[in-house]
C-alpha cells in the first residue's frame, strides 16, 4: 500500500531550514538528471522553489513581451502538445493580461495550453518572456494541476515574485483550497516546438502524471534503468512522475529519445 509522504516535525531538532530543503532536493534532482536531464527541470514546475535561487531576469517584464500576439499561432502552438487525434477535440487556452482565457472550447475534455516562464521554466528564468511551452492535460488534471497553473499564473501576471507566489502558494495548499490530485491526472508534452528557457531550452518528448503525496518509489522511479522520473513535494502535497517517449506529436522520431524508450 502506497503511503503519504509524512509531514516534517515541527520540533526545532528536526525542522529543516528552506536552504537546506533546496539542498535535499538538488540531490534528488542530481541524481536523476544523468538520465533525464531536462526532465528534472519540469518536476519543479509547481513544486516549492528555492527562496535564494539566482536568477538571470531579476525583474518583470511588460506583460506584453509574455503574450503572443498572434492567437492563431498560440492556439496552433498549444495543440502541438499532444498527437493531433487528441489535440484537435481539445479545449484551447490562450493567455491574456489577467490570465488564460478559453479561445477554443473542446469536446474531449482535454485542454492545451502554452506554459509561461513562471511554471513551465527553472527559478533562474523565472521571469524570462520568451518561454513558451506547450502543454496538454486530460480531464481529471484540469479539475485539479491545471488550477494551480492558472493560479500561478494570475500571480505571476500581478507581478508577484518567484518568493511571493511561493509563500502564496503553499499557504493556499495547505489550507486545502485546492483539491487533491484527481486519479488518473496526466498531461502529455510531446511538442517538438516551444522554449523552456535558457536553462532547458527544449524538452525531450514526454508525458506527466500527477499524484497527491505519493512515494515514488512506488512507481521505480530514479532507479538506475528506470526510465521514470519522479519528484515529491510535501509541502505542494505533489509527486509528478515523468517518462519519456520516443516520438514528437507530429509522429516523427525524438532524437534525444534513448534506445530504450518506446512509444
Amino acid at each position: 500500500m502506497i503511503q503519504p509522504a509524512q509531514r516534517e516535525s515541527g520540533t526545532a531538532s528536526q525542522r529543516l531550514s528552506e536552504e537546506e530543503k533546496a539542498m535535499r532536493k538538488m540531490n534528488i534532482y542530481t541524481s536523476a538528471i544523468k538520465n533525464l536531464a531536462p526532465l528534472v527541470v519540469l518536476g519543479m514546475v509547481c513544486g516549492a522553489m528555492a527562496q535564494n535561487a539566482k536568477t538571470r531576469y531579476p525583474k518583470m517584464a511588460s506583460v506584453d513581451q509574455y503574450l503572443m500576439a498572434d492567437r492563431e499561432a498560440e492556439i496552433a502552438l498549444a495543440r502541438s502538445a499532444a498527437p493531433e487525434s487528441i489535440a484537435r477535440n481539445a479545449e484551447v487556452l490562450v493567455l491574456g493580461r489577467n490570465g488564460f482565457e478559453t479561445a477554443v472550447k473542446g469536446k474531449n475534455g482535454f485542454v492545451c495550453i502554452v506554459g509561461r516562464s513562471w511554471t513551465s521554466a527553472t527559478d533562474e528564468d523565472y521571469w524570462d518572456p520568451k518561454v513558451r511551452v506547450p502543454m496538454c492535460v486530460n480531464a481529471a488534471a484540469a479539475h485539479s494541476y491545471l488550477l494551480r497553473i492558472t493560479k500561478i499564473t494570475n500571480l505571476a501576471l500581478a507581478g508577484g515574485t518567484l518568493a511571493q507566489v511561493n509563500e502564496t502558494m503553499t499557504t493556499a495548499i495547505a489550507k486545502q483550497e485546492f483539491p487533491p490530485m484527481e486519479p488518473g491526472s496526466m498531461c502529455y508534452m510531446m511538442s517538438k516546438q516551444g522554449f523552456g528557457g535558457d536553462s532547458a531550452p527544449h524538452w525531450p518528448s514526454h508525458l506527466m502524471f500527477f499524484f497527491s503525496d505519493t512515494d515514488p518509489a512506488a512507481w521505480g522511479a530514479n532507479l538506475p534503468g528506470s526510465p521514470v522520473v519522479g519528484i515529491a513535494d510535501s509541502s505542494e502535497h505533489l509527486t509528478q512522475f515523468v517518462i519519456q517517449t520516443q516520438r514528437w506529436s507530429d509522429g516523427t522520431d525524438d532524437p534525444q529519445a534513448p534506445p530504450h524508450v518506446h512509444p
